[in-house]
């Protein structure tokens, strides 16, 4: 092992270097592969990554040239994140479900020369837009399944890099003396990755990260969540996310902790029960998705487990919470409560694959009230953040013991946060980003003149907690014509809360009333439907059945009474909706690929839905565009329904508040 790296452990190579020597055999990297599980200890990783970077330098990859990493969590992926950052080059992640096109604008605008990538079907991508990309000079694959009979001119497997690596650096001792010489070279205010932002609000940028940037706010959050070697995540998150980045590799090279990366993403979930993992995170959205299944699998279920079910379900809501937090507890509460425990909690949270989580956090959308108290009352310390990719994710963070399902916690260790005048939140960071690559007028408006980073949401302190509430993304929020707030985010996320919903996009800024297009979800309303004897052919036939109009309906007028209930929001109930033909697709432009609604493309491509909801119309035509998975594009007609539902008069609305 080398001896010669004794700088500050402020880059991830000289964090390897330690993590090698300090937990050497403590297991690192955890793949499942063929159904098997295939650990690599930290020194194994160490040394596979010393080799691939020879490799890669023999390819002619040297200090500050960029790498596109493009694929699912694969170690050998996350080792050409490593691999490049030793030899001084700088990983661009690349999300794996991208299209050729967004593959393309990535590449071209970081100046790609060199990617490593998954598999076929990546290399296929960037071969069919190899014209866009003159810079690209060299590619390295993984999975070597149908790419024997490719050119390999400039296509090279990995592992065939790692063992031409290992080979030079047997027989050349200089090589290993050059190798640490490039590890020392590394300085912490260097470049360490570029991550490109989800594009809600037009083209993705990319987000220019430090090392010591990144290394810092990692050991704040390690230390908070007292991470430590004896930890596992599961990596499914995508690559490029800064949340797979943050969670996965700097928490993980930072706490010494394993990181557990599942077959595919079709087998995450059953991958997440075999693993177990202690330290999770999960955006609401896979909560909610947890949470569907199991109720659907208890709709079926016999009546006696039902009851019994649904009995210590409600033990768990009266008494987890308090338990949990240590705080005073009725003794028959406690006596309830594990009985619970054995019978319905602790086989639930084991099925689900947390039976071992000690740290969980979810972010990224606003999770139900109701939602997050389920998990809690289970006993899973459930937690909130709230972060974006120029702050290295974490602004906010609630601490264990002061846990609200309506905010997302103070500031997270050593961040620095304002309120603007506007309402805009603003922060400073260890893990601020430097700047936007190329792109010093963006990176100009995103910050203040005094160094806070604008993020574009609007929000306040909690007066009773002191934590953070965020309402919706500041130039989101409008005014109907009438001077009423409209929160659009808000409307969109309690009405998530629903399981039959999963997508809801309203529009009402500058108009009479709130309307909103709603994407049912197809687990949720197909269970359902069985059970109530409906017959349907495919997601439009039940999107378009009247029962489920009906049962949507019911939901956004409880939702309706739920709004009536704050005078903030009582003027801003729902008046008319429909249940879009198609489900809104990331291929298609209407999500990013962190699946978050693009409202503006939405608007455009449903104008004449749009259109007919304020018009009066009971129903309308439309087609639209739509990507398959080879690819192909093809035509969507459907001629939609539209309905009102009942709204509670504002003046008894805002008398009952009163």
């Amino acid at each position: 092992m080398a001896n010669e790296v004794t700088a500050p452990a402020d880059t991830f190579p000289r964090l390897l270097v330690r993590n090698a020597r300090q937990f050497a055999d403590r297991p690192a990297i955890r793949h499942k592969d063929l159904g098997i599980w295939q650990t690599l200890t930290w020194a194994q990783v160490f040394e596979d990554v010393r080799a691939y970077a020879v490799g890669l330098n023999r390819l002619g990859v040297k200090r500050g040239d960029t790498i596109a990493i493009v694929g699912a969590n694969r170690p050998k992926l996350y080792m050409s994140v490593m691999a490049a950052q030793v030899l001084g080059a700088v990983p661009v992640p690349v999300y794996a479900d991208a299209v050729a096109d967004e593959l393309a604008h990535v590449l071209v605008h970081a100046e790609v020369r060199f990617a490593a990538v998954e598999d076929q079907e990546q290399v296929d991508k960037i071969l069919s837009v190899a014209e866009r990309l003159p810079k690209l000079e060299q590619m390295f694959y993984d999975e070597k399944k149908g790419l024997r009979d490719y050119d390999h001119g400039k296509l090279h497997p990995i592992d065939e890099l790692i063992a031409q690596g290992r080979a030079v650096l047997a027989q050349d001792a200089s090589v290993s003396k050059w190798l640490d010489g490039e590890i020392a070279a590394g300085k912490g205010l260097d470049t360490s990755i570029i991550l490109y932002t989800s594009g809600t609000t037009g083209p993705s940028k990319g987000v220019v990260l430090t090392a010591k940037g990144c290394i810092d706010a990692a050991t704040d959050t390690v230390a908070f969540d007292h991470l430590d070697s004896h930890d596992e995540a599961l990596a499914y998150l995508p690559l490029a996310w800064v949340g797979d980045h943050y969670l996965n590799y700097a928490q993980g090279l930072a706490a010494g902790f394993c990181m557990a990366c599942p077959e595919n993403a079709e087998t995450a979930m059953q991958d997440l029960k075999e693993i177990g993992p202690t330290f999770y995170f999960a955006p609401p959205r896979v909560f909610e998705q947890m949470l569907t299944r199991v109720m659907i699998r208890m709709g079926d279920a016999g009546f006696p487990k039902r009851q019994l079910f649904h009995y210590f379900i409600g033990v768990a809501r009266r008494y987890g919470e308090t338990i949990l937090n240590h705080q005073p507890t009725p003794l028959v509460g406690r006596l309830l409560y594990a009985v619970g425990k054995v019978l319905i909690y602790g086989p639930l949270m084991n099925v689900l694959g947390l039976s071992r989580v000690r740290v969980a956090y979810t972010a990224g959308e606003a999770i139900g009230p109701d939602l997050f108290a389920f998990y809690r009352s289970l006993g899973m310390n459930l937690k909130q953040l709230y972060g974006q990719t120029e702050a290295f994710l974490y602004v906010t963070a609630q601490p264990d013991g002061q846990i609200y399902a309506d905010t997302v916690g103070p500031a997270a260790p050593n961040v620095d946060i304002r309120i603007a005048e506007s309402g805009e939140v603003q922060f400073k960071s260890p893990g601020m980003f430097v700047g936007y690559f190329k792109d010093e007028a963006k990176t100009k408006e995103a910050m203040t003149a005094d160094g806070y980073v604008k993020t574009g949401d609007a929000g306040f302190f909690d007066d009773k907690t002191g934590h953070l509430k965020i309402i919706d993304r500041a130039k989101d929020v409008g005014r109907l014509n009438d001077g009423t707030l409209f929160p659009p985010k808000y409307i969109e996320n309690k009405l998530k809360f629903y399981p039959n919903i999963r997508e809801a996009v309203a529009y009402g800024d500058k108009r009479d009333f709130v309307t909103v297009l709603i994407n049912i979800d197809l687990t949720a309303v197909g269970s359902w439907a069985e059970r109530k004897n409906v017959v349907y052919g495919s997601y439009q036939e039940l999107a378009g059945h009247a029962l489920v109009y009906d049962m949507i309906a019911r939901h956004v007028e409880e939702m309706n009474r739920a709004l009536s209930e704050d005078k903030v929001t009582a003027g801003a109930q729902i008046k008319r909706f429909l249940i879009l033909h198609k489900e809104l697709d990331a291929d298609d432009g209407e999500l990013t690929r962190t699946q978050k609604v693009r409202r503006g493309f939405v608007a455009e491509r449903y104008a004449p839905l749009v259109k007919a909801l304020y018009d009066g119309s009971r129903e309308a035509d439309i087609s639209t565009e739509v990507t398959f998975e080879d690819g192909r594009k093809g035509i969507m007609s459907a001629r939609v329904e539209i309905r009102d539902v009942k709204t509670v008069p504002v003046a008894t609305a805002l008398e009952k508040v009163a």
